[in-house]
């Protein structure tokens, strides 16, 4: 069958419902961007000849951050191994020798059982085991995450090692233009995460603030430098 590459999210959770229940699905995020994704593009596609039972789909976690980010991928490559949409393993990184092996394991364990809570009840593809924070002190704390520094970027990653393309161009337009900001990994945070989205009323990051006020993510960044070069002056 080969590998699905992912071209809507429609598409895709159709893929995921539609799998029966003993079927194998491996997910694969991959970017660009990111080079380690260029030899395990390859990997994947053969072991999707050698396992032509199973099912294995390809997703880029930076035109799909949606799926990305509720299959808690934080790194590329990544892959997920799932059963009747529950979680039998995951791998990060491009190790073709681990990824062999995990779908060998899975492919002659039918009886596999998928990973559990301490209560037994089985986990999803993103297990949430975070303390709850109530609404009230979750907005009191974005009001201040946001105001941190005269220019906030909430991103996945860290400046130094972004986690993924639109973080990583943000960055670099910001040092472009010489500003100089504070920076939240969202990724760290979950809370932070999903209560920024509502917060701000913007469902994807990265994130720009200026003076506590939400500037867009990289288009309007870009969008917003087209139209005024001088865009960034006032916070230099």
């Amino acid at each position: 069958m080969g590998v699905i590459q992912i071209t809507s999210d429609e598409q895709f959770k159709s893929l995921i419902e539609g799998a029966s229940a003993d079927k194998i699905v491996i997910l694969y995020f991959h970017a660009d961007w990111a080079e380690p994704c260029e030899q395990m593009n390859t990997i994947f596609e053969s072991l999707s000849q050698i396992y032509p039972q199973h099912e294995f789909i390809a997703i880029d976690a930076d035109k799909f951050e949606s799926i990305a980010e509720d299959s808690d991928v934080s790194a590329v490559p990544h892959f997920c191994i799932l059963r009747n949409k529950l979680v039998l393993k995951e791998l990060t990184g491009a190790d073709p020798r681990a990824l062999a092996k995990a779908i060998r394991d899975v492919n002659g364990d039918t009886t596999a059982s998928a990973a559990t809570s301490a209560n037994g009840t089985p986990k999803t593809a993103s297990p949430q085991n975070e303390p709850e924070e109530t609404g009230e002190a979750l907005n009191d704390r974005l009001k201040k995450l946001v105001s941190a520094a005269p220019v906030m970027l909430f991103m996945k990653g860290t400046p130094a090692e972004p986690k993924c393309g639109f973080s990583r161009q943000l960055v670099a337009i910001l040092r472009e233009n010489q500003v100089r900001f504070g920076f939240f990994d969202i990724l760290k945070d979950n809370a932070v995460r999903n209560g920024l989205k509502e917060f701000s009323d913007w469902p994807t990051f990265p994130q720009l603030y200026v003076n506590g006020e939400l500037q867009g993510g990289l288009d309007i960044i870009k969008e917003s430098l087209e139209d005024d070069p001088n865009f960034f002056d006032s916070v230099k």
